[in-house]
């Protein structure tokens, strides 16, 4: 196979975003020796050899509705902190060349069906994929949390969504109009966001049938990070977990897009889900989302535990957590897309539950525990890489 034709697309929903920008400038900084792969967890040393794609060979694209050209984002993002001073110079070229590849997001309107949106997201995928002679195209969603979808009778099974769409009625939300549109281009699908996606039963049964695989959802990139690692600890050691509280503070258009209450609850329902899954019962308290401005595109989490210990003493832990969302999102994109690319290229089919270990709230997946997804993960990893 000539190195044309062994490269593999990475087509981002939301792409002049602040992760997808992060993504592009960091793989472009990777490729040149100006970083190290830090957070990425398969560039990791010991990490079973996969063989996934090389950095090398990802080639970016993507739909947004903002116009700010990738360059200038990312100066945007030196601006805020979260990428280093000179990167932006440094590494132009990537980014004008992603840039390039970036389409307006062919959302429905008034004059156009979701049927005909669909369609125009297939077509710039097919293009794109064309255009770049590329072995095969991972569609990412790393776009703005939607509010839940609203169910439909539509969403029931394949057949009912396409004589929806067909009948020209609005069934989907934009997320799974991705989604559709990636299964339609014949592309495995990542949903990084709390969005709605794939979780559409219709969805599923059309991946099966073209024998795609898919994963999400919701990355796990701070907070509920450390829910999923301190959970079993407490469980392993009998220690009774009475209560567990967090505010989250955020900025940035992810943090304006939650000050909606109807969007922060598909984003709060992921986040506490790990909970009562690692600890085996469910635990009073909430989590609480509010929207800083100032921040940017940092976040801090503040968590409030208590807990039972010998003889019903009560003890409590405190912890905070401040990062950048756009740092701790990034690498795990590209572990997602590769891994994704791979299990397409082994004909790997349905959800991939083993990479549980990336996500807050998991698709084909019940374990929640993050040690023990790892180990699942390295598992995988060593079979995609294995003969066949």
């Amino acid at each position: 196979m000539s190195e044309r034709v062994s490269r593999t697309g990475i087509w981002l929903a939301g792409a002049r975003g602040s992760v997808a920008t992060t993504v592009v400038a960091g793989t472009a900084a990777l490729r040149a020796g100006l970083a190290g792969p830090a957070g990425c967890v398969t560039e990791q040393p010991g990490f079973p050899d996969a063989g996934l794609p090389a950095l090398s060979d990802l080639v970016f694209g993507g739909h947004d509705v903002a116009c700010t050209p990738l360059p200038k984002r990312a100066e945007q993002l030196v601006a805020a902190g979260v990428l280093p001073h000179g990167l932006p110079a440094a590494v132009h070229d990537g980014l004008a060349a992603a840039d390039a590849e970036i389409r307006p997001a062919p959302l429905p309107d008034s004059d156009r069906s979701q049927q005909d949106a669909v369609e125009a997201i297939r077509a710039d995928i097919d293009a794109f994929r064309a255009r770049h002679g590329l072995a095969r195209v991972v569609v990412v969603n790393v776009s703005s949390t939607e509010p839940p979808a609203t169910a439909h009778p539509a969403h029931a099974s394949a057949a009912a969504l396409r004589a929806a769409l067909a009948a020209g009625e609005h069934v989907l939300p934009p997320s799974s109009q991705y989604a559709l549109a990636a299964l339609t281009a014949g592309c495995a699908h990542v949903d990084f966001t709390p969005s709605t996606g794939m979780r559409i039963p219709a969805l599923r049964e059309l991946a099966e049938e073209a024998g795609l695989p898919y994963a999400g959802n919701d990355g796990k990139t701070g907070e509920t990070l450390l829910k999923a690692t301190l959970g079993p600890m407490f469980a392993a050691r009998g220690l009774r977990v009475r209560t567990w509280s967090g505010t989250n503070l955020l900025g940035g258009g992810d943090g304006e897009t939650l000050a909606d209450p109807a969007a922060m609850a598909s984003k709060a329902a992921s986040k506490q889900r790990v909970l009562a899954e690692t600890l085996g019962h469910p635990v009073e308290g909430e989590v609480h989302i509010d929207y800083v401005p100032s921040l940017g595109d940092w976040k801090t989490a503040w968590d409030h535990v208590t807990f039972e210990g010998f003889l019903g003493v009560r003890m409590n832990l405190q912890f905070t957590w401040a990062g950048c969302d756009s740092a701790l999102a990034a690498p795990l994109v590209l572990d997602l897309a590769r891994l994704a690319a791979r299990a397409h290229e082994r004909g790997v089919r349905g959800p991939l539950g083993e990479l549980a270990f990336f996500f807050k709230d998991p698709v084909g997946a019940d374990e929640h525990a993050v040690m023990t997804q790892y180990e699942t993960l390295r598992a995988f990893a060593a079979r995609l890489g294995g003969a066949r």
